[in-house]
């Protein structure tokens, strides 16, 4: 049995429903083939969204899809030293992805995607070496195949596909473990504030947080480069002496875990036919982890280049290259200077991460964070930094410590 396209999208979360969306506006016929019976079951991410860049999107969230508004966040050292960066008026929403991929899903619909649901990706179709679609696997254990002019692989981290194409899958070795619990009767200390927790002992080679909702509950959780993440959200839950005063009275009722790639993209995301987009491309902020703003970014480009390609009738791995110039273009500095910061991150101390958000505190950067820091695209938010004395100072700091520590590698290393 056999079903034909312009475009075949692999996954219906985000990115794929936001490709499907863009191409078919245009004038594609676009199917999503996705693995699970409904859409936005189950829930990979926080949902934790900057503002201004769903703005830049065009995207309007549904207002039964924001479960909160947020103004800032309370950073916590290892050592529970307090850096508090609060802005005027909100800069985040919190919102619910079941509703939020729904509403992706629905703009899709609109402009006549078609869904197939319990239909997991099995492998890749192939005419004379180039993609033509995908073979597709029932809930039932029955197959079908979906011929299409040009494949987007929105699948996620755990993409299959790539390794059909040659391209490079997210790398394993930055790979961090998330875990994330929804909790009731949260006793945060602020209803409009994000609390993140540092440290190698509450979450090593990332961090733990604590999103709250308006009523009460909260979005609990964290991800760890080594170890069970359970074990240290248990840990984090009940030892820990400033989470531990909010959480204490709380009851948990769901539990989520999802990898979350923080190496970078993968070096190539095109090939003959085919596209690959969002966490499976790894276009995820390597310093927090966010993926759904690069994400949809980058499959909004993705929907516009597959568009083009089945318009010109070029599915050419020369034609579809555009498609990583343009998302570099966007994101790709971005992107590279999280990178480094991630890296340099993971080499430091607990002691030199408490020095460095004492600094934070005592030189005022939360006024000039507020003035030119931007959530997403942190590397140019750096750029304007460096004229401010108290930041040019932090960064002083922070690469001192990243020599530091890395000369110090370099002996024992060689020792």
């Amino acid at each position: 049995m056999k079903e034909k396209s312009d475009i075949a999208i692999v996954g219906g979360g985000p990115c794929g429903s936001y490709s499907a969306y863009t191409a078919a506006k245009l004038g594609a016929k676009v199917l999503v083939c996705e693995e699970h019976k409904e859409i936005g079951v189950p829930k990979h991410c926080a949902g934790h969204i900057n503002i201004s860049s769903l703005k830049k999107l065009g995207i309007q969230v549904p207002q039964t899809a924001i479960e909160n508004e947020i103004k800032g966040a309370i950073f916590y050292s290892p050592s529970n030293i307090q850096f508090v960066l609060r802005c005027h008026t909100p800069v985040t929403y919190v919102i619910n992805r079941e509703l939020f991929d729904k509403h992706l899903f629905d703009l899709a619909i609109k402009y006549g995607v078609q869904y197939r649901f319990n239909s997991k990706a099995k492998s890749l179709l192939f005419d004379s070496g180039h993609v033509n679609g995908v073979t597709l696997k029932g809930e039932r254990g029955n197959s079908k195949k979906v011929e299409a002019k040009i494949v987007i692989d929105a699948e996620g981290c755990s993409s299959k596909l790539l390794k059909q194409t040659g391209l490079q899958r997210p790398k394993g070795s930055m790979m961090v473990r998330g875990i994330q619990a929804e909790v009731e009767n949260v006793e945060a200390t602020y209803k409009d504030m994000v609390e993140v927790y540092l440290g190698n002992k509450v979450a090593p080679g990332f961090f733990a947080w604590i999103i709250p909702r308006k009523d009460g509950s909260a979005k609990v959780g964290l991800a760890t480069e080594s170890g069970d993440p359970r074990k240290y959200l248990h840990r984090f839950a009940e030892k820990h002496p400033v989470a531990s005063e909010k959480l204490n009275k709380s009851k948990i009722n769901k539990i989520s875990l999802h990898p979350i790639p923080l190496a970078g993209p993968i070096p190539k995301t095109y090939s003959e036919s085919f596209l690959v987009v969002g966490d499976a491309a790894s276009q995820v902020k390597p310093t927090t982890g966010g993926g759904v703003i690069f994400g949809l970014t980058c499959a909004r480009i993705a929907g516009q280049v597959a568009y083009e390609a089945v318009k010109r009738q070029d599915f050419s791995e020369a034609f579809l290259s555009s498609y990583q110039s343009r998302w570099k273009r966007l994101v790709g500095f971005d992107l590279t200077a999280m990178l480094r910061i991630r890296k340099m991150l993971n080499s430091m101390s607990d002691n030199r991460i408490d020095g460095m958000i004492d600094l934070c505190r005592k030189l005022g950067v939360d006024s000039v964070l507020e003035k030119v820091g931007d959530l997403d695209f942190q590397g140019r938010s750096l750029i304007p930094m460096i004229k401010y004395p108290g930041t040019l100072t932090v960064i002083s700091y922070f690469l001192f410590s990243w020599l530091t520590s890395t000369a110090k590698n370099y002996v024992s290393r060689n020792s």
